[in-house]
C-alpha cells in the first residue's frame, strides 16, 4: 500500500480494498473534494429540513447496531460547524444506541431526503449522553440558548440528549437514492 493513504480518511481495510478493486484515484478525488471536518452551511441546511435520520453505534466489543430517529423538521440542531445535538425520545426503553454510546462514543449519522432533494448526508463523531441539567458543563452559552429554543419547539418529552463533535461531514450521492411518496 502507498504510504500516501495514510493520510486519507477512512480506515486500512477501505484502502487495501481501493487498491484490490482500483477505485483509489475515485476515492481520492472524493476524499479530498467532498469530505469535510465540519458541518457546512448547505448541510447545515439540510439538516434544519430533515424530520428522520439513521444512526450507528457499537458497544465497548465492536458490536454494532442501526436505530432510526425522528422528529419535527429542526429536531436535530446543529449548534456549531463542529457540533450538533439532538434529542433521544422515549421508545421501548431498551436504550441500546445510549448504551452503546456510553461505552464507545463513536458514531454513524445519515441522513437521507426521500422525498424532495434526494440527498443523503454522513456525519461521523464522537458522541456523549448529555442531560439537560448539565448543558452547561458541556455547551457554551450560545449553544445552549440553541437548544432551549428547540425544547420549546419539540412535541415530545426528551429522555435526554446526545451531543456529537463532527470529525467527518459528507454529502451522498443521489443517484442510488430513490424517490419516496408521502400518503
Amino acid at each position: 500500500m502507498e504510504n500516501s493513504s495514510q493520510n486519507l480518511p477512512g480506515c486500512e481495510g477501505e484502502h487495501i480494498l481501493q487498491e484490490k478493486y482500483k477505485t483509489q484515484d475515485n476515492a481520492k478525488r472524493f476524499y479530498d473534494k467532498e469530505v469535510c471536518p465540519y458541518i457546512t452551511d448547505v448541510m447545515t441546511d439540510f439538516i434544519k429540513k430533515q424530520t428522520m435520520l439513521f444512526i450507528a453505534t457499537a458497544d465497548k466489543n465492536g458490536e454494532s447496531d442501526s436505530s432510526f430517529r425522528s422528529g419535527q423538521e429542526g429536531f436535530v440542531t446543529v449548534l456549531s460547524k463542529e457540533k450538533l445535538i439532538y434529542p433521544e425520545f422515549n421508545g421501548n426503553g431498551v436504550m441500546a444506541s445510549l448504551g452503546n454510546i456510553s461505552e464507545n462514543g463513536h458514531v454513524g449519522m445519515l441522513f437521507i431526503d426521500f422525498l424532495d432533494t434526494l440527498t443523503g448526508l454522513h456525519i461521523n463523531g464522537k458522541a456523549k449522553i448529555v442531560d439537560a441539567l448539565y448543558f452547561d458543563k458541556h455547551l457554551s452559552q450560545e449553544e445552549s440558548l440553541k437548544v432551549t429554543q428547540a425544547i420549546k419547539s419539540l412535541p415530545q418529552l426528551q429522555v435526554t440528549w446526545v451531543l456529537v463533535e463532527v470529525e467527518e461531514a459528507y454529502i451522498h450521492c443521489s443517484r442510488n437514492i430513490p424517490a419516496l411518496q408521502k400518503k
